[in-house]
């Protein structure tokens, strides 16, 4: 019997330790350990990409939240793009040499932002896709966030 899983979550807080776990499933993921991307006979299936939802937020980005990572069709940033403009999210796209230090330098953006009363975030659910450069066709890793607003 083959099977995909469409999403594990696990809960976890913006630390050391948050970060390492985050790794370590992303690498499963990637390597199809966890069948995400991949059935269960280890086969790639066609059109599907990560994304990582952030939902059920203890507070904001100091406590305790649960990371969900999906396998979601193209349709998908098509439907977030248009919560873009329907004013739910904002969009922040980050590119650089390095998934990691694209991701690190988003986050870092949307906290300032946050901090310095840019954005009032809903802390109800958040949406991130990364993209390494190998597949992307200007050549750079990008880190795609999309954070939820109150409007």
């Amino acid at each position: 019997m083959t099977y995909k899983l469409d999403k594990i979550t696990i809960r976890l807080k913006n630390t050391p330790e948050g970060m390492a776990k985050i790794n370590e499933i992303f690498t499963d993921i990637v390597s199809g350990k966890i069948p995400l991307l991949y059935n269960s006979d280890k086969e790639f299936i066609e059109g599907l990409a990560p994304v990582s939802q952030y939902s059920n937020y203890e507070s904001d980005e100091t406590g305790e939240y649960d990371l969900s990572i999906m396998a979601v069709e193209k349709n998908f940033f098509e439907i977030l793009e248009k919560e873009v403009q329907d004013g739910k999210f904002i969009k922040y796209d980050v590119a650089g040499d390095d998934v990691l230090n694209c991701a690190q330098e988003a986050w870092q953006q949307v906290w300032d932002d946050s901090k310095n009363n840019t954005i009032k975030r809903s802390f109800n659910i958040d949406y991130e896709s990364t993209v390494p450069k190998e597949l992307t066709s200007d050549g750079k890793a990008h880190c795609y966030l999309y954070i939820g607003i109150d409007s």
